[in-house]
């Protein structure tokens, strides 16, 4: 039988795979992201918000956390856009994703945790894998892209710490959704300065299609809520290293759905890898 963690780590993976899935087929220059977190905020940050100024002691620590967070959800937010203005997503984003390695390092430090052997040896494949499936891809500036990834993937594994630390004073699903809407609100006003200054336009030409917006909304932050909410049952480095299992689906969807054949040899082998460290932290 399933556990809570896994299953809100399965309704993560369907989620994210889903919004990823629908973005890719939005116009480039209708900045899809900068629309998801928009609805995020309208949607359902105020039921989050509502819950965490209820239900949270706001000592000087959890605002600490809450703005390490925060900080550090702006930083990943722009680096993953800049990265992507170098090089294509199945480039960028398995480097980004390899971040639970260094997740389990800084927590092993930093919050006491520990990990098995095997946990430290499936994370470690499961890593390999993502490298692997980076690798097959080849397009744009890729030198001037990896810098930006690593900030983004350096960023990840910092609000994740946080966000882990903070969820122990956060007693509601709800109140995990205002806690990211914070962070979230911050990337969306950095970006929306950031376009200002690029376009002179305060939102993008184009808008996504309503369907897309409104699955963009529901799917960006409940995903990772659901992730923070498995943390409460795991290590948070294993958490996020279960939660890369959308890569090996979205991977898959490309090559046998969409036909994108490009090095699919390759990504299907560092699909494999990942799979088999999934298998590796399950034992």
């Amino acid at each position: 039988m399933l556990s809570e963690a896994g299953l809100a780590l399965g309704a993560s993976v369907l989620m994210h795979v889903t919004w990823n899935l629908i973005a890719r087929q939005q116009p480039r220059n209708a900045f899809a992201l900068w629309w998801a977190l928009a609805a995020h905020l309208l949607l359902l940050a105020p039921w989050g918000l509502n819950a965490l100024l209820r239900e949270v002691q706001w000592t000087p620590a959890f605002v600490a956390l809450l703005a390490t967070s925060a900080a550090a959800n702006v930083l990943y937010f722009i680096g993953l856009r800049r990265a992507y203005t170098h090089a294509p997503v199945a480039l960028v984003y398995p480097l980004v994703r390899s971040s639970p390695l260094l997740i389990a390092l800084w927590s092993t430090l930093l919050l006491g945790e520990t990990l098995s052997t095997m946990s430290w040896l499936g994370i470690g494949l499961s890593v390999v894998g993502l490298g692997l499936m980076a690798g097959g891809q080849r397009g744009g500036s890729d030198a001037r892209a990896i810098p930006w990834a690593l900030l983004a993937m350096f960023s990840t594994s910092i609000y994740s710490l946080s966000d882990r630390a903070a969820s122990a004073s956060i007693n509601s699903f709800a109140g995990l959704v205002g806690f990211i809407s914070v962070g979230y609100g911050m990337a969306w006003l950095v970006m929306s300065v950031e376009l200002y200054r690029e376009t002179g336009l305060c939102m993008p030409r184009q808008r996504i299609a309503w369907p897309a917006l409104l699955i963009g909304g529901l799917s960006i932050g409940l995903a990772y809520a659901l992730v923070i909410h498995a943390m409460r049952f795991m290590p948070a480095a294993e958490a996020v290293a279960y939660s890369n299992a959308g890569i090996i689906l979205a991977s898959l969807i490309s090559i046998f759905v969409f036909a994108e054949r490009q090095a699919w040899r390759q990504r299907l082998c560092g699909a494999l890898i990942i799979c088999v460290g999934l298998l590796v932290m399950r034992l």
